[in-house]
């Protein structure tokens, strides 16, 4: 994730079905030589297919990129550190992606000309259902080693999945604890079991070294997809020091940390227990990789375009293209070049309107017509932005359908906007709508503003810090009516969407708009016991217009991100799965 989502965040990624049509977007590919394209503002770009992959694809050396060299040092210059490299406290697109250097999971993407395939990484294949979706088993690969030359085991898979039961753990993904426990949320799941200080967990079984075996209570059609989050790394208990593993875990990735000062540096070199033929995803082209942090970001990109200092050989993943520096790549072909861009990964921006606020459906389908998309677009960059969108799920979820329920210009339109304003059981003549404060934001809701006062709606903004956006806007009365955030699911299926933020028994900081249909609760309810995946994703997806009838929310973009790296650096490519550059597939072009 690269823009921090206003709510839980959520990462990206398809169901366990043998080969599903997913429109997973990328405008550049793994094998684009130095990377980049001769046009860095996205446009609407061809769907692509993500396939669950074979135990053939999953076996080793990863696909070579054409052009690649070995040797040399990639500096990766981020104006921020990292909270967590703690594999099972790494909840976040970008640290996802990165930590794909030193970690490796039960599966995980292989990226091929910008087209992901779900494949074994420290397992054999995706893993094999039985028992309706509720027995899942995933056997090792011969030869996966740690840094230190010691074998990967099933037992420390385990181990490391039983973490996230435990005090500290609770900000990363949930899906382990509730899963395994058949629990509704993280709170019940760790009243049935703690964490490894409670023992062994009976819902994982370990018969042998190279042998995992996971029971479910309930059906579960994506335990493929989810085992691909970093939640799913081995943990040697031997090497657990706790509150320090964040700072720096064992490696079983290409790389392995050799130094880490948190918010200043991050030193990597080659890992040389790692296999590559046992490894179908990641390569081990450069020897070092060097981190820095805490520059601006608009300083890093001048440097990497003029390729000042480390510039030429530098790359950033933690920051789009400063809108500074919009016009000078534009103008500069060469400058141009540098510039990686692509879809971020499955995310929607959308105008959320608290339904328990806006309660009349008159009044939010008003809203929809109203809502200026072009103008509000055009403050956060222009088309380069991303594109409108017009449907809850991003068109890199799997059975995604295209629809517009609201049609309406990209202008809006105020007439039409007018006529549901009518029809509403009492007359709205003010509306309050939140946002985090900063220049463009501050533009943004003037925007809106002068939309919603042609509406005859006086729109009242409440600018709000940063830092305490999510409480206030989440928690308590929140007295706000609308607000703009992003959603995402955990993986490219729709099955973290609306079960995890449409349910009306949800909590505020999941169901944030406090949308409540009784109809689609009960609907809801149906399709969690379905235990085929293609079945449970169409379901959701024909589902999912029933909920935007209500009009709940108003789509506004599906993002892209634009970001920079030095003339030196080939491989560059916006990730399908985690949107932003992968470091995994970098190597320097001039070695």
């Amino acid at each position: 994730m690269l823009s921090k989502p206003s709510h839980r965040p959520r990462t990206v990624a398809v169901p366990a079905i043998a080969v599903v049509a997913a429109t997973l977007l990328c405008s550049c590919s793994a094998g684009a030589g130095k990377g980049g394209g001769d046009d860095p503002a996205p446009k609407e770009t061809a769907p692509l297919t993500a396939a669950l992959g074979t135990a053939k694809d999953s076996t080793g050396p990863a696909p070579a990129i054409d052009g690649a060299r070995e040797g040399g040092t990639i500096h990766i210059a981020n104006p921020t550190g990292y909270a967590h490299l703690d594999p099972q406290k790494i909840y976040a697109g970008e640290t996802y992606n990165t930590s794909l250097l030193w970690g490796r999971q039960l599966t995980q993407y292989q990226v091929v000309d910008g087209k992901p395939t779900l494949v074994g990484d420290l397992a054999t294949d995706t893993g094999t259902s039985s028992d309706g979706g509720r027995t899942w088993t995933y056997r090792l690969k011969d030869g996966v080693a740690w840094e230190d030359g010691k074998p990967v085991t099933a037992q420390q898979v385990k181990y490391g999945i039983q973490r996230t039961f435990a005090p500290g753990f609770e900000l990363g993904p949930t899906y382990w604890p509730e899963w395994l426990t058949g629990s509704p949320d993280r709170t019940a799941a760790v009243k049935k079991y703690g964490g490894p200080k409670d023992g062994d967990l009976d819902a994982i079984e370990t018969p042998d070294d190279k042998t995992i075996v996971f029971h479910f209570p309930k059906p579960q059609a994506d335990v493929p997809y989810m085992a691909a989050q970093s939640s799913s790394s081995p943990v040697r208990e031997d090497k657990d020091t706790g509150t320090g593993y964040d700072i720096k875990p064992l490696a079983t990735g290409p790389y392995r940390i050799v130094e880490h000062r948190q918010n200043q540096h991050l030193t990597l070199e080659r890992n040389p227990h790692w296999k590559p033929e046992t490894d179908s995803i990641r390569h081990q082209y450069a020897d070092r990789f060097e981190f820095t942090f805490g520059k601006k970001a608009l300083n890093t990109s001048q440097e990497i375009l003029a390729g000042r200092g480390d510039g030429a050989s530098s790359v950033t993943t933690r920051a789009d293209l400063p809108p500074e520096l919009f016009r000078e790549t534009e103008r500069d072909p060469a400058k141009r070049k540098l510039v990686v861009s692509g879809r971020q990964g499955a995310y929607v921006n959308d105008l959320y309107i608290k339904n328990s606020r806006v309660t009349d459906p008159e009044v939010r389908k008003a809203i929809a017509y109203l809502f200026p998309r072009q103008q509000a677009r055009q403050v956060m960059g222009g088309p380069r932005a991303g594109e409108f969108a017009t449907t809850l799920s991003s068109p890199a979820v799997v059975g995604w359908k295209k629809y517009d329920l609201f049609p309406a210009p990209p202008t809006g339109d105020i007439a039409k906007a007018k006529e549901h304003l009518a029809k509403a059981e009492k007359p709205v003549t003010k509306l309050t709508y939140a946002y985090e404060s900063d220049p463009v934001q501050d533009r943004l809701a003037q925007v809106l503003v002068d939309a919603f006062d042609k509406a005859g709606i006086t729109l009242v903004t409440k600018p709000l810090d940063p830092a305490s956006f999510t409480h206030q806007v989440f928690r308590g009365p929140a007295p706000y009516d609308l607000w703009l955030s992003t959603n995402s699911v955990d993986w490219p299926t729709p099955s973290t969407l609306l079960p995890d933020g449409y349910h009306s028994k949800l909590d505020a900081l999941s169901n944030g708009i406090r949308y409540n249909n009784p109809a689609v609760d009960k609907e809801l309810e149906r399709i969690e016991k379905i235990g085929d995946a293609r079945q449970k994703a169409a379901a959701l997806i024909d589902l999912e217009q029933v909920v935007m009838k209500d009009a709940p929310v108003v789509p506004f973009l599906y993002p892209h991100v634009s970001q920079v790296r030095g003339e030196n650096i080939g491989g560059a490519f916006i990730h399908p799965i985690y949107g932003s550059i992968s470091a995994a597939w970098l190597y320097r072009a001039d070695s």
